[in-house]
């Protein structure tokens, strides 16, 4: 797997955000084949989301969302102190439960 950055971005949640280009050929062989090309997408999710949530399993993971109804791009990021990494993205109809965190103003 490479090991190369393919992007990192910082995030409205004080943190920025790392993938690898082995880690997102990973994503998108394996996890989620959907996201094949759609780089900027996610990251344009991380950049500009329309909101951020936490996980209610792992206050260390948040989740990314961007779009509008029904369908928004999801794109999960595991943060430590001011760095953090992509865990997956994917397109999804319905924002998970958990702690809001950070809300685009209207």
């Amino acid at each position: 797997m490479s090991k190369s950055v393919l992007f990192k971005v910082a995030t409205p949640g004080g943190f920025s955000v790392t993938c690898t280009r082995g880690y997102w050929e990973f994503i998108t062989k394996y996890k989620h084949p959907v996201m094949a090309g759609a780089e900027n997408r996610v990251k344009e999710t991380l950049t500009d989301p329309d909101e951020i949530r936490r996980s209610r399993k792992d206050s260390q993971v948040f989740l990314f969302y961007r779009g509008n109804k029904p369908r928004w791009l999801c794109a999960v990021a595991r943060r430590h102190n001011s760095e953090g990494f992509l865990i997956t993205a994917y397109p999804t109809d319905a924002i998970k439960a958990g702690v809001q965190i950070w809300k685009r103003s209207k």
